[in-house]
């Protein structure tokens, strides 16, 4: 007789499902893992090209800068070379004007020695030429005379300020030539000290006519004095003359008295 023993199972349905469903679980455990570290690794790598990219950013920027400022630069030392060219330029030019200059004061020692005799020669011929010229405004002419003697010898003044005053005084001469005056004067006429009227038509005629028009008289330059002339021929003539002289009256045709010219020798 044939006795059959039966075992009890090991285990029941549920644990085994459970055992078959940790076993297929597993795979996806270790699979989770693996995508978590790549996504941090994924992640890690973006942060560093982010880095890397702002640092090239930065690094460009930099280079960009760079380069702007050196264009700048080398547009200012184009600017500096054209005006240190200018500057060379104008120093040559200041080294001869130095040079035209050192040979002009060279000369000044020179100069000043020629020019004092040749002022001093023209005071005293200017002073003889109104001791001999007709005998009008000799108080303001004696005194111009005076103050260029004076200038002669005043250690406050240079040569070339006394030849500035003496062609001044020359001018005015020259002027005195060239104008036809009147004024009043007391002159000696016919014997007696008689208040006239003079009227000098720059340097060819000096006439006189005494206030009631009874007299008149011209400057006899050979005689040095005053003389009595036609009271008839010239006195209307004169009296005209001087009141063109006071331009109270229009420049006319005068008939003067005028010294005849001498013979030259």
């Amino acid at each position: 007789m044939v006795v059959l023993t039966l075992k009890k199972p090991s285990h029941t349905l549920s644990q085994r499902i459970s055992l078959l469903c940790m076993s297929m679980a597993m795979p996806f455990a270790v699979l989770a893992t693996d995508l978590s570290d790549i996504a941090r690794e994924g992640e890690k790598k973006f942060a560093e090209a982010e880095s890397s990219q702002a640092k090239i950013d930065e690094l460009v920027d930099g280079a960009q800068d760079r380069l702007i400022r050196y264009r700048a630069l080398l547009k200012q030392a184009d600017g500096l070379n054209e005006y240190n060219q200018q500057l060379s330029t104008q120093i040559e030019g200041q080294k001869d004007l130095l040079q035209r200059i050192d040979k002009s004061l060279s000369q000044v020692a020179l100069i000043e020695r020629q020019m004092s005799p040749l002022v001093s020669t023209m005071v005293h011929a200017l002073a003889k030429f109104v001791e001999l010229d007709l005998p009008f405004s000799v108080g303001e002419r004696l005194q111009r005379i005076a103050f260029l003697e004076d200038s002669l010898v005043a250690a406050d003044i240079d040569v070339a300020e006394r030849f500035r005053q003496v062609i001044e005084a020359y001018q005015i001469e020259n002027e005195y030539g060239r104008k036809i005056d009147s004024y009043q004067a007391i002159i000696d006429l016919d014997g007696q000290r008689r208040e006239v009227d003079v009227l000098r038509v720059g340097r060819i005629a000096m006439v006189c006519q005494t206030k009631d028009a009874a007299l008149v008289g011209r400057w006899s330059a050979e005689n040095k004095r005053w003389e009595l002339i036609d009271n008839i021929t010239y006195r209307r003539a004169i009296r005209n003359g001087i009141k063109v002289a006071n331009k109270q009256a229009p420049i006319d045709i005068l008939t003067l008295p005028l010294a005849a010219p001498e013979v030259a020798r």
